[in-house]
């Protein structure tokens, strides 16, 4: 994925860009150096992953810690050499910094013990519940920011297929629209003191488009 303006990396390893991309693509198996192609690359994996993730979970599914690497490995597994895995650097975006890397893990164990236990299976028969279930896992997944690169589209992901469960359509969030993007940010930041409100309207919103196109 690009570098400008995204993230702000310590110079460790897995901070790495692909040689001859003017430090615009991390490194990958590909030996893609064109961000724009990189960008059609991980696109036209994302599909792919979306596809055969919706056959493999059923609405009964408890979602883990280990689920969440693994979607996170379906779709840049083919890609990334460290798809699937945690990363080790800090992260920072628009001045914002994400949990410490040396807390992951422990923050993902504690993700699976509250967030996903008490709304996976996503099985809530009333649409508040059900937003209220996506709000809050899709937020502390986000706050997390478990992967080197794509946290947001895992988090989506996942928020898709816990929609599934609840018999929802297949979310598209490319209806909320670029206008949308600072209240998404927003509601990142505002779920660090558990204030889901804002990413629920988001959710509310995403859903009734979704139902009626």
């Amino acid at each position: 994925m690009k570098k400008g303006g995204r993230y702000d990396v310590s110079g460790l390893v897995e901070a790495q860009y692909e040689e001859g991309s003017q430090d615009m693509v991390l490194r990958n198996l590909l030996g893609i150096i064109d961000p724009d192609e990189m960008d059609r690359m991980e696109a036209r994996a994302l599909v792919k992953a979306t596809d055969t993730l919706i056959r493999e979970y059923d609405q009964e599914h408890q979602f883990t810690a280990a689920d969440i690497c693994y979607l996170h490995k379906t779709w840049l597994g083919e890609i990334y050499e460290w798809a699937g895995r945690y990363r080790k650097i800090n992260i920072t975006k628009d001045y914002f910094t994400f949990a410490m890397a040396a807390q992951i893990h422990k923050l993902m164990e504690q993700f699976e013990q509250n967030q996903l236990t008490q709304y996976t299976p996503c099985e809530f028969k009333n649409r508040a519940e059900v937003v209220k279930a996506l709000a809050e896992v899709h937020t502390e997944l986000l706050l997390i920011h478990p992967f080197r690169e794509g946290n947001g589209r895992v988090a989506r992901l996942l928020s898709l297929l816990m929609a599934l469960q609840a018999e929802l359509p297949i979310l598209d969030f490319s209806l909320i629209g670029e206008h949308k993007k600072q209240e998404y940010i927003k509601a990142v930041h505002a779920g660090i003191d558990k204030d889901y409100q804002p990413r629920e309207a988001l959710f509310s919103e995403i859903i009734e488009k979704s139902i009626s196109a």
